[in-house]
C-alpha cells in the first residue's frame, strides 16, 4: 500500500500516535538518548528518512540509523531529537512539526532511546552532516508493512527474539528495527505493539 504524503496522512498518523498508550521507562543506570523518525516526501510519495552512518565513529561505524543521539542535561526526548536532527541532516523543524512519540526502548549498550515522530514538509537543505553521516536515505512508508518483515531469529545468548526488519534490499535490526516496526504497527496499522523486549544482535551489545 502507497502513502501519499498530505494532510489526510498526517492527521491519520497524527491521530494514531495521540491514541496510543505510550510506555515510558526509568531504567537506572541507562543514558536517555532520543532519536527521530523523521516522515518526510519522496517522489509523491510519503517516506521515512535513515542514515548511513561514517565508518570511522567508534561506536556503530557504517551502520544504518535514525538521526539522534545522546541527550544533552535538562534537554526533553523532543528538544534533543530535533537538535539531532538539525546536526545531522540540516533539517532544523520546530515543535509543532512533532506528531507523536513511541515507547522507550532500552539497548544493551546502555541507553534509553525514545524515539519523536516528525512530519518533515521541506527536504529542500537537508545535507549530512560529514562527521557523523555518511549519507541520507528516503524509504517508503510501505516498507514498513511488506510481507515476510519482520524476521524474528533466536540466538542462544538470550531468550528474547532477535528482530531483522527488511529495508529495501537490506535489512536492520534492534533498536533502529524496534522503533521502526513499532511505528509502523501504531501509525500504519493502528495496533497497540510493545517492542522493548525484543533483542539485539550479539554484535551490538557493545
Amino acid at each position: 500500500m502507497t502513502h501519499r504524503f498530505d494532510d489526510a496522512l498526517r492527521s491519520r498518523l497524527t491521530a494514531r500516535l495521540a491514541a496510543f498508550p505510550r510506555e515510558t521507562r526509568d531504567d537506572a543506570g541507562l543514558k536517555r538518548a532520543a532519536v527521530a523518525i523523521a516522515i518526510a516526501p519522496h517522489k509523491d510519495e510519503a517516506a521515512f528518512l535513515l542514515t548511513r552512518r561514517v565508518a570511522r565513529l567508534n561506536a556503530h561505524g557504517g551502520q544504518w540509523a535514525l538521526p539522534g543521539g545522546r541527550m544533552d542535561a535538562g534537554e526533553t526526548p523532543v528538544e534533543a531529537a530535533l537538535r539531532e536532527l538539525e546536526e545531522e541532516v540540516a533539517l532544523k523543524l520546530r515543535p509543532s512539526e512533532v506528531i507523536g512519540i513511541l515507547d522507550d526502548y532500552p539497548t544493551r549498550s546502555g541507553y534509553l532511546i525514545t524515539p519523536v515522530v516528525t512530519w518533515v514538509e521541506d527536504t529542500s537543505a537537508m545535507t549530512p552532516n560529514p562527521a557523523e553521516v555518511a549519507s541520507i536515505h528516503s524509504f517508503a512508508l510501505a516498507e514498513l508493512t511488506r510481507e515476510g518483515s519482520p524476521e524474528f531469529l533466536s540466538i542462544p545468548e538470550s531468550d528474547q527474539p532477535v528482530i531483522r526488519l527488511h529495508i529495501g534490499d537490506d535489512h536492520i535490526h534492534a533498536p533502529t528495527a524496534a522503533l521502526l516496526w513499532q511505528f509502523g504497527e501504531v501509525a500504519l496499522r493502528g495496533r497497540t505493539t510493545r517492542v522493548a523486549h525484543l533483542e539485539q544482535p550479539v554484535w551490538a551489545w557493545r
